[in-house]
């Protein structure tokens, strides 16, 4: 097929422009083979779902009719750079109206990207009745063909590129905590919204008692939504290697099998995504917030599990030798460059206010220094399997985590320890930030965030950041009584209980 548009354009009409991708060579053997293989598929659908990830974690979309996706495939599609500017709140903090402070010329104006499909993630989206829809995602470029600066699944594909330099392949296993409860109706959440001003967040009660740990009763009080999402995860194609209930009311825990780094992280968006929407059509509410603000609730954590494979090889690089017990040398290597860097990226982990809650000695199995150990829940590192199986556990992140950058800031890390050869005993380890505020000034003096993101990214999430964070001790200095100060806010509840 001609990689010109299926028709002449009579105005750019938001498809970006015209054989975008040809004209910058931006499609390797195999998306251009997918590529066709999804023109194959579009008559199966009537409407596309374009999205990408936002710097918060969040997929922003359009939808578009099928026929129109034809040229959007091939063309790109014109995006708002409003997703870039906004916080949590949708509080304005990258300013548009002159120069942003990022150095990327085309925020002037809320100007528009050029989004571009990404056809290997394209997903016909299982659904009982309605419009046959798909989704699938998009990297984000300038109008001259360049990778968005601001682009957080470009940020995981820099790094990804640079271990195949190395001849290596990051492996990577999720394993998320959530909640699922109950809506109960109520206003939708509008009056005292705004920019910055969010409303009240969704009205819900437990679906259990919970504080049994895998009881089977519990399970089955929630089966008859977490069966349905079961399914629909492994309609997508995503490896879904298990479903349980956790300590907290309505507290499950998704597994799933190792992927490559930027197949987990797609992964992550669309589980989060769907099972968000799946769940409200169902009158429930998911949220990947860490700690609601409602009785009884125990914080959620996301465990990232990692190893590194030889592409030469195929071999594990963290399974022993025959000679040595536990793990090998490269792996005491790669958590060591978890460890040193933890303090400084971990905004990029745990990116919220509420998500440093976690981080707290009240909770025994969420990590409060930078250590590891064999088989040690308590550990912010934790070595498990045996064999070809070895593999580390990081337990800091917080569920809402934008994928991309909570997996990039664990390769970049574990990439610089394995090449410096040093021992994890062997590093400096700075103590875990306890507030976003310790992070976001911790991170804002890293040079290792600017090595990974580049000047712009880390300049704009230095400003998202900063916003939320103002925004959330002016509230305190307001409105929060000292007797509080260790309890879940309304502010909190009312910034992420709903959106994330």
């Amino acid at each position: 097929m001609s990689s010109r548009p299926w028709s002449a354009p009579t105005g750019r009409g938001g498809v970006g422009s015209p054989a975008f991708v040809a004209e910058f060579g931006l499609w390797d053997d195999r998306r251009a083979a997918a590529a066709e293989w999804v023109e194959s598929q579009l008559d199966r659908v009537d409407l596309v779902r374009v999205a990408f990830c936002d710097p918060h974690g969040l997929a922003r979309s359009k939808t578009v009719p099928a026929n129109v996706f034809r040229s959007v495939l091939r063309n790109g599609m014109d995006f708002s750079s409003g997703p870039f500017l906004f916080d949590t709140g949708h509080a304005v903090a990258v300013d548009f109206r002159a120069d942003a402070g990022v150095g990327v010329a085309a925020l002037r104006g809320a100007g528009d990207f050029v989004l571009v499909p990404d056809p290997c993630t394209f997903q016909v989206l299982p659904r009982a009745e309605g419009p046959r829809t798909a989704w699938v995602l998009g990297d984000e470029y300038l109008r001259d063909g360049t990778p968005h600066p601001l682009s957080a699944r470009g940020a995981l594909r820099r790094i990804c590129a640079e271990y195949a330099r190395h001849d290596l392949a990051p492996v990577i296993g999720l394993e998320v905590e959530w909640y699922l409860t109950r809506l109960t109706g109520g206003p939708a959440g509008n009056e005292g919204n705004g920019f910055g001003l969010q409303g009240a967040a969704p009205e819900v009660e437990a679906v259990n008692s919970g504080y049994q740990f895998n009881l089977d009763g519990h399970y089955d009080s929630v089966a008859h939504v977490a069966d349905a999402l079961a399914v629909l995860l492994m309609e997508l194609g995503l490896p879904l290697r298990s479903f349980e209930h956790e300590s907290g009311p309505g507290q499950l825990e998704t597994t799933f099998d190792p992927m490559l780094a930027l197949d987990a992280a797609d992964a992550m968006l669309l589980f989060r995504t769907r099972v968000k929407q799946e769940c409200r059509r169902r009158g429930h509410h998911a949220s990947f917030m860490s700690l609601p603000r409602i009785a009884g609730f125990d914080p959620s954590g996301w465990h990232l599990h990692q190893s590194v494979a030889s592409t030469k090889t195929s071999r594990n690089l963290f399974a022993p030798d025959d000679a040595r017990d536990g793990v090998s040398a490269d792996a005491e290597a790669y958590i060591g460059g978890l460890l040193s860097r933890a303090r400084e990226l971990c905004l990029l982990s745990v990116p919220t206010v509420n998500g440093y809650r976690r981080l707290s000695p009240e909770f025994e199995l969420a990590p409060t220094a930078t250590d590891w150990r064999v088989e040690d829940r308590r550990a912010m590192v934790r070595v498990l399997g045996d064999g070809p199986s070895v593999h580390v556990e990081n337990r800091v992140g917080e569920p809402c985590a934008n994928p991309y950058l909570a997996i990039a800031a664990q390769l970049h890390a574990g990439l610089e320890g394995l090449l410096s050869g040093v021992p994890a005993d062997d590093v400096a380890r700075p103590p875990l930030p306890r507030t976003l505020r310790e992070a976001l000034e911790a991170f804002r003096e890293s040079d290792d965030a600017e090595r990974l993101l580049g000047a712009p990214l880390k300049a704009c999430l230095i400003k998202l950041k900063e916003s939320e964070a103002a925004r959330f001790e002016a509230w305190c200095a307001a409105e929060r009584p000292a007797r509080a100060a260790d309890e879940v806010t309304e502010w909190e509840h009312r910034e992420y209980f709903g959106v994330f």
